[in-house]
C-alpha cells in the first residue's frame, strides 16, 4: 500500500517561489509519481510526472521552465519546485502515484490513471 502526504503549500506573490513536498511510504519502484492541481471550478490538471526507475520527467506546457519535479530517494520524498509563480497557478496541489511503464508515465498526465493520492496542499498566488 502506498501512502502520500503533501506539505509546503502557502501564499506567495506573483513571481515568487514555493517548494512542495510529498512524503511517500510503501514500495514505489517502477512507479510514476506525479503532481496534479485543481483550481476552484476547474478540472483536475496534471502538472508534472517522474518515473522512479530512471528519473524520466514530463511536464504540462504551462509550467515548463518554471516548475521542476524531483525525488530524494534517501528521504523517500517527491518534490515540486515552483518558480516564477503566476496567479493562474493558484490551486490545490495533489501528489499521486501509479505502477506503470516509463513510456506510459511520460505519455500524458491523466488523473484517472492514478490510484494513490494525497490529501492536497493549497497554493495561492496573489498579483
Amino acid at each position: 500500500q502506498v501512502q502520500l502526504v503533501e506539505s509546503g503549500g502557502g501564499s506567495v506573490q506573483a513571481g515568487g517561489s514555493l517548494k512542495l513536498s510529498c512524503a511517500v511510504s510503501g514500495y514505489t519502484v517502477g512507479f510514476c509519481m506525479a503532481w496534479f492541481r485543481q483550481a476552484p471550478g476547474k478540472e483536475l490538471e496534471g502538472v508534472a510526472a517522474l518515473y522512479t526507475a530512471g528519473g524520466i520527467t514530463a511536464y504540462v506546457d504551462s509550467v515548463k521552465g518554471r516548475f521542476t519535479i524531483s525525488r530524494d530517494n534517501a528521504k523517500n520524498t517527491l518534490y515540486l519546485q515552483m518558480n516564477m509563480l503566476k496567479p493562474e497557478d493558484t490551486a490545490m496541489y495533489y501528489c499521486a502515484a501509479r505502477r506503470t511503464s516509463w513510456l506510459s508515465c511520460s505519455g500524458g498526465l491523466r488523473s484517472g490513471d492514478y490510484n494513490y493520492w494525497g490529501q492536497g496542499t493549497q497554493v495561492t498566488v496573489s498579483s
